[in-house]
């Protein structure tokens, strides 16, 4: 018997299959320019289909069924049991078993589900049986159409009365037993996701997840808008920006770097309560928690606070956990989250005062914020003054040790320029950040509707701007006359998608997005 392998690295083919030399490639069209010998030979079944007068890649497949509905319809069958319908289904082909009169070919629905089907020379003949061994190769896509039954071994099945080619795979498939590394798994995600649960599982994860957050927004009477990626002024966070041009009309512009201040002049022209869901772009570094490309949650409500906002995150977050059956005690290896425990405050300075054993407040100079940061080896850039450095201090002494849900307020001013003072003390601003697992998920303001004060701070920013500062924000004048016009107060939020979706996956940010951006193939 032949016996078709799930490993590349051996024979794919029959013996007798139809070798292509490099010339005869050529003459059937353009290779690949890292053609392998077997993807050679699969080239020449495909033409030996197309000079048979069948179809390599035909456009519509009599189809009744889907591998999954097959699932559900017949999964109850006993061994050796026939439903007596007949069925016709399609899926790629990821393992053969080729036996004389009879073939067996797993086939796989895109969302893992599988089936057998078997083709036997009782049913389908001499010829059909016979091009069924030389042509089919793993990876192919199948039609197969026939009785479902529950084979002797009690595997539900397909018994083919016919089949056909769907889509002829010119290259191998990977292993299905076999561990791609991670640089292939990112790079080569369609691969990826032919072998691996695990990545079909965070694709279908991510778009619960997302679901979730758009209907819990929904539920509180939140307007999902669009608005635009490409900005004549970078705004609404601290980051570099993508630089591009407009030809049109000859100017220069940014890629957004966040989309409030769009959103903010939604709610000014009155849709109080409103939100995006969309990608950001900063031009920055790439880690195991930052990707220069990403999607962002920002949501903004009228008569709201940071309180109100810091209910709307919580309840975000618990739904979302439902939504794909996650566990709220989450296991990590620095310990178990606990979602169904306190979230609990922490104010910035007294947080930092408490872990560095001295007291932190705003006037703590420079001198003694540097010897700390010297202590714990905490890098300050000389250019940063002493609000800079506390935020800094506490992200890399405090943050880290937040295992439950923390909301982390009472910055500074200069941590968030969009941000209004704090009500009860003007020396610092009512905003938080949401620390779960010792990383920022997302953060949230009681936001800065006083343009007066708003033009103060981006004018502070401009002049940052302007000072080789490539991170600050630049002075937008549309967005000041709109709150001029006058804007109700409000909350807002900001939540990284990607990073709520690594808390339930414990994946990196490169395993949650699914084509992640990546450095150019050597």
């Amino acid at each position: 018997m032949t016996v078709t392998s799930q490993d590349p690295a051996q024979n794919q083919t029959t013996p007798s299959a139809p070798a292509a030399t490099g010339a005869q490639a050529a003459a059937q069209g353009a290779v690949a320019p890292d053609a392998s010998e077997q993807m050679l030979v699969r080239r020449a079944k495909r033409q030996q289909l197309l000079d048979s007068g069948q179809e390599a890649y035909p456009v519509k497949l009599p189809l009744t069924h889907t591998l999954t509905e097959l699932r559900e319809q017949f999964g109850h069958l006993e061994a050796d049991e026939a439903s007596g319908v007949v069925a016709g289904v399609a899926g790629r082909v990821v393992f053969v078993r080729n036996t004389g009169k009879l073939c067996f070919a797993t086939l796989q629905q895109g969302n893992g589900t599988r089936i057998q089907a078997m083709i036997s020379l009782a049913k389908v003949g001499e010829d059909q049986l016979a091009s069924w061994k030389q042509l089919v190769d793993l990876g192919d896509h199948v039609f197969v159409r026939g009785e479902v039954i529950s084979s002797r071994r009690g595997e539900l099945s397909v018994m083919a009365d016919e089949w056909s080619m769907a889509s002829k795979a010119l290259r191998p498939m990977p292993m299905l037993h076999a561990e791609l590394n991670e640089e292939t798994r990112v790079r080569q995600r369609y691969a990826d996701l032919m072998v691996r649960d695990a990545a079909r599982e965070m694709v279908y994860k991510r778009a619960a997840i997302t679901r979730s957050v758009r209907d819990t927004l929904h539920g509180h009477g939140y307007v999902e808008v669009e608005t635009p990626m490409l900005q004549l002024i970078h705004g609404g966070a601290s980051a570099r920006p993508f630089q591009t041009h407009l030809n049109a009309f000859d100017q220069d512009m940014t890629l957004r770097i966040a989309t409030e201040l769009y959103l903010k002049r939604a709610v000014v022209g009155g849709i109080e309560r409103v939100f995006e869901l969309g990608r950001v772009f900063r031009n920055e570094g790439v880690d195991s928690t930052h990707s220069p490309e990403f999607t962002t949650l920002e949501s903004y409500e009228a008569w709201a606070d940071q309180f109100v906002m810091a209910e709307r995150m919580k309840e975000i977050v618990l739904n979302a956990a439902d939504a794909i059956g996650a566990p709220h005690q989450i296991e990590t290896e620095a310990g178990v989250i606990d979602l169904d425990g306190e979230w609990a405050w922490l104010s910035v300075y007294p947080g930092l005062s408490e872990a560095v054993g001295q007291e932190i407040t705003p006037d703590t100079e420079m001198s003694v914020l540097k010897a700390i940061a010297d202590k714990h080896g905490v890098s300050l850039d000389p250019a940063w003054n002493e609000e800079k450095a506390v935020v800094e201090l506490f992200g890399e002494i405090v943050e880290p040790t937040l295992l439950n849900p923390t909301f982390v307020y009472d910055y500074p001013p200069s941590a968030q320029p969009l941000a209004r003072q704090h009500r009860d003390n003007p020396r610092l601003i009512e905003a938080w950040d949401l620390i779960i697992g010792g990383m920022e998920r997302g953060t949230a303001f009681s936001e800065l509707i006083d343009p007066v004060i708003q033009r103060e701070r981006l004018t502070e920013q401009s002049l940052l701007a302007a000072g080789g500062d490539d991170e600050a924000m630049q002075l937008d004048e549309d967005f000041l006359r709109a709150l001029e016009y006058g804007a109700p107060p409000m909350g807002g939020i900001g939540l990284g998608i990607d990073r709520l979706v690594m808390l339930f996956t414990q994946a990196g940010i490169r395993e949650t997005i699914l084509f992640p951006l990546l450095k150019p193939e050597a």
